[in-house]
């Protein structure tokens, strides 16, 4: 674990009982930061490159704990021990596999930081107050997967998020896996095929005809299939036309997740997470979907990424000022 980001809040005089902890649990490891209840953008951080463990059973609170702690007490001696006015965990897979954490987390904060306020939040969550704090709209989180949320502030609507097998149409793994079809169609000598990506493909992982091999049986298949997807942006932006096909199809699919979420009438859609630093081979054909497709709507740059987004439902739980939806295994605060 590393502590990073150090601000100004870490010389600030605490204000006893006013200071929150925001928690980012992904694919990439655990995100802690501490911040001023009023002033989420004077944050401290802390993180590890080690993922929560997680099985059949759901996310282990213990190997959560055992992170979050040290992490959390090395950020709270920094400005002078604060009592912590609430705390937020965002998670990815909470709403599935977070009946531990629901079940243990909020006895062992009260008991390791003292802390009486908690919410128990699912990424998407997360992602969505990141974006666009505690306004009504849409958020599209998309990386290697993809998940839109959107809320009225009267309930959530959610669309996609099932996964590699089952949806995540228009993420990263969707538009790694459609380029590598690409690809093997060249192979075969196939219509709707690219030899551009087979090279491409080929110099990445090694003779397209050992491609299965390769791929099955890895349990990070979604990760290796969304490594790709740079290879296929970079191959649309130089004329490839079946690339630029893919990702036009990948707009599409992100454009009718939003309309899924947005609430009536339109309002604000904003877009975060790593797929959208490919730039205009995406971005400019989304930009064309999301205006067909919600041109009542107005697409906004997102205020900060998840870690923030636990920063702002901790800072509102701390002032009795959450105003996003209470659902049980979305954003669940016992």
């Amino acid at each position: 674990m590393r502590p990073a980001n150090e601000s100004p809040a870490a010389t600030t005089a605490p204000d006893a009982a006013r200071w929150v902890l925001g928690v980012d649990s992904g694919g990439s490891g655990l995100r802690v930061a501490l911040a001023p209840a009023d002033a989420q953008d004077r944050a401290t951080t802390a993180s590890s490159r080690e993922p929560v463990r997680t099985s059949a059973t759901g996310i282990d609170p213990a190997h959560l704990l055992a992170q979050l702690l040290p992490m959390a007490r090395e950020l709270m001696a920094g400005v002078g021990d604060p009592e912590l006015a609430a705390v937020t965990v965002g998670a990815a897979g909470m709403a599935t596999l977070g009946d531990g954490l629901r079940a243990e987390l909020p006895a062992a904060l009260k008991r390791e930081l003292g802390v009486g306020r908690l919410a128990l939040a699912g990424d998407a969550v997360t992602a969505y107050a990141g974006a666009l704090g505690q306004r009504p709209g849409a958020v599209v989180a998309a990386g290697t997967g993809l998940i839109a949320l959107g809320t009225d502030l009267d309930t959530w609507h959610r669309a996609d998020g099932w996964g590699h097998l089952l949806g995540d149409s228009g993420g990263g793994a969707w538009i790694g896996r459609a380029g590598l079809d690409a690809a093997m169609r060249a192979f075969d000598g196939r219509r709707g095929a690219s030899p551009a990506l087979l090279a491409l493909a080929e110099k990445r992982f090694g003779p397209a005809g050992e491609l299965p091999g390769r791929i099955y049986p890895r349990t990070d298949r979604p990760a290796v299939l969304a490594s790709f997807a740079p290879d296929v942006a970079g191959c649309a932006e130089e004329g490839d036309p079946v690339a630029a096909g893919i990702l036009r199809d990948s707009a599409r699919h992100i454009a009718e997740s939003a309309t899924a979420v947005c609430p009536a009438g339109g309002g604000e859609v904003a877009l975060t997470g790593g797929l959208f630093h490919m730039g205009e081979p995406l971005l400019g054909p989304l930009r064309t979907e999301l205006a067909e497709h919600l041109p009542d709507a107005t697409v906004v740059a997102a205020a900060g990424d998840p870690l923030h987004g636990s920063l702002v439902i901790a800072g509102a739980l701390a002032a009795d000022a959450l105003r996003l939806p209470r659902e049980g295994r979305l954003l669940y605060v016992p």
